[in-house]
């Protein structure tokens, strides 16, 4: 089985965010999302991998496969096309919230933005709170 290749790891991610982020408002969004994340979660920030802020953590085993390791609870990166944020499970409620967030691209298991302003950070919030109590209580 292959090993997990995102790992958490104290690389600075303030470091990251400036080498990484490619334009000037993805990098103030980014400094946002980092604050937001970290004041509303109380999870300080740590890189996981090469390219993702992360907040917190939980221990999962997959049912489908053997596969288990350590994943943020929610965290994000500011890539290339978008800024990715790591905050949806799923889980019951959430797609009402969507509807109600603003601006977006929807990935398997992400949320793509292209600015911070184009979203609601109240129901950004919501969602990041539904998704850590879910994954909190599935994986304790």
């Amino acid at each position: 089985m292959a090993e997990l290749k995102t790992k958490k790891n104290d690389a600075d991610v303030s470091d990251f965010i400036n080498s990484f982020a490619d334009t000037e408002q993805k990098k103030k969004d980014s400094f946002e999302i980092l604050k937001l994340m970290q004041n509303f979660t109380g999870y300080e920030p740590k890189m996981w991998g090469a390219t993702m802020i992360g907040f917190g953590s939980y221990h999962y085993k997959s049912e489908k496969s053997r596969q288990e390791g350590d994943w943020p609870l929610v965290g994000f990166s500011p890539r290339k096309a978008a800024i990715s944020l790591y905050v949806y499970s799923g889980c019951s409620g959430q797609e009402e919230m969507l509807n109600e967030l603003g601006k977006f691209k929807m990935g398997k298991g992400c949320i793509y933005i292209k600015k911070l302003s184009d979203i609601d950070q109240y129901t950004l919030k919501k969602i990041i709170q539904t998704t850590i109590d879910f994954l909190q209580k599935k994986y304790s």
